[in-house]
């Protein structure tokens, strides 16, 4: 009875945050664009989003079309279809590898200094400070952290099928003698705008997840210096497990939208 009391409660704590979760996003998108706009700190905030996170998100990027091909020329050759390397990568890639990667890689920079930095506020009572001030925080705070995450993961995640694409041409024509008349003609045949768009319809997905999580966690922390470490472990955490799931269930909806081949 103890170990159905402890998941049952386990439960109940899950779907009280998630409720919690929506009630500050809407919030915090409705008062996104009532006055007064706060273009400044919208801007600063896509900077460390997207500026920030170019170089982590360009080198997994490359070494992810890089050793994906190499991975599947190996498997190619043996039936004779090496020169669908190219076409085979990138749908992986602009499907599913470079949504979920940049995904991944922005969450563990900025979904934790976000929870960190709001965190670190609310402990410090600038919250409060802000609240009796006649400053509304959750649109000084989250909104602009919000918009950030819907703008600029979708941006990174174009640059990070880019850099792929250069770097699974690099290693199939260069290293590997494929034909680089072959390769591009594949891509052109096999790739859709649909296929980049499947992605990056994901990506607005994750960065708002990414972006909400670390500011609720961040928001709400309690417990002073131990209390923000642990608000930050739990936005890493609950937005890498989080996207995994949205990801499958994203990709489920997607393909019914699929146009027919």
């Amino acid at each position: 009875m103890q170990a159905i009391d402890r998941m049952g409660n386990s439960t109940l704590n899950v779907l009280r945050e998630i409720g919690s979760m929506g009630q500050l996003l809407i919030r915090a998108l409705s008062l996104a664009f009532k006055r007064p706009f706060r273009l400044r700190i919208l801007l600063e905030q896509m900077e460390f989003v997207g500026v920030g996170s170019l170089f982590i998100v360009m080198l997994t990027g490359f070494f992810t079309g890089a050793v994906f091909t190499l991975q599947s020329i190996d498997a190619m050759q043996q039936v004779g279809m090496e020169s669908l390397v190219g076409s085979t990568v990138m749908l992986v890639v602009t499907r599913e590898l470079a949504p979920v990667l940049t995904a991944l890689m922005v969450a563990g920079r900025v979904g934790s200094s976000m929870a960190t930095e709001l965190g670190t506020m609310r402990v410090s009572e600038q919250i409060d400070a802000m609240e009796v001030m006649a400053v509304d925080p959750i649109k000084y705070l989250i909104s602009p952290r919000l918009l950030a995450g819907v703008i600029m993961v979708p941006a990174l995640t174009a640059l990070f099928d880019l850099i792929a694409a250069l770097g699974s041409y690099g290693v199939a024509v260069s290293l590997l003698d494929l034909n680089e008349g072959s390769f591009l003609a594949r891509l052109e045949w096999f790739l859709d705008p649909y296929d980049f768009w499947h992605g990056l319809a994901k990506a607005t997905v994750f960065g708002l997840l990414i972006s909400l999580v670390g500011c609720y966690k961040g928001f709400f922390a309690t417990g002073g210096a131990r209390g923000v470490g642990i608000a930050t472990t739990q936005s890493v955490v609950i937005s890498s497990i989080s996207i995994f799931i949205l990801d499958y269930v994203l990709t489920t909806i997607l393909l019914v939208f699929a146009p027919p081949v």
